[in-house]
């Protein structure tokens, strides 16, 4: 075994452009995270909030733990996090509009969007996904230019176990084949 010299780092040698593409070779799901935050001006009320994410992940059977990643750039984590909880809304092939205007910032991304509170923390479950978890954010660590999230999970549910998942793959919208 020979040891090199220099051992080039990851930001010697791959341009984020790069990185990007290699990585949407990748099929990943589409979730939405969504949880409550209070309405500026402290009356008390809370109105719903999410996003979408396609950087969801198990992290753990035992305890029963989930993890995501969001931008530290997000104008929604900062209302979502001092909730301490969320619920994850897993996509099916039926909500790719839905998936498009939880990703625009700005927006009222819930009007016109049906949801019930989740049994745990009352995280928005949305409705016609296909499965959710209705989660409490355990820990939240520093990740490059996003922050990791780490939930654990309250409440699960398949909402719709005959329905399928709706996918991401190199940059586009994609269906399970048959």
């Amino acid at each position: 075994m020979h040891a090199l010299a220099h051992t080039p780092t990851l930001d010697d040698r791959i341009a984020p452009e790069e990185f990007r593409h290699v990585l949407g070779h990748f099929c990943s799901g589409l979730t939405i995270i969504t949880s409550l935050a209070g309405v500026p001006g402290g009356d008390g009320r809370a109105e719903p909030v999410g996003f979408t994410c396609q950087s969801f992940a198990s992290l753990s059977l035992e305890p029963p733990l989930v993890t995501f990643s969001v931008a530290r750039t997000s104008t929604t984590w900062p209302r979502m996090e001092p909730s301490g909880s969320f619920c994850v809304n897993i996509l099916t092939t039926g909500q790719e509009a839905l998936c498009r205007a939880f990703a625009v910032r700005g927006a009222d991304k819930f009007a016109g969007v049906d949801w019930t509170p989740g049994p745990a923390t009352g995280s928005p479950v949305l409705s016609g996904s296909l499965a959710w978890a209705d989660c409490t954010v355990e820990t939240v660590h520093p990740g490059g230019d996003h922050w990791i999230v780490v939930g654990r999970v309250r409440a699960v549910e398949v909402a719709d176990p005959d329905d399928t998942p709706l996918l991401f793959y190199r940059s586009a919208f994609h269906r399970p084949a048959a």
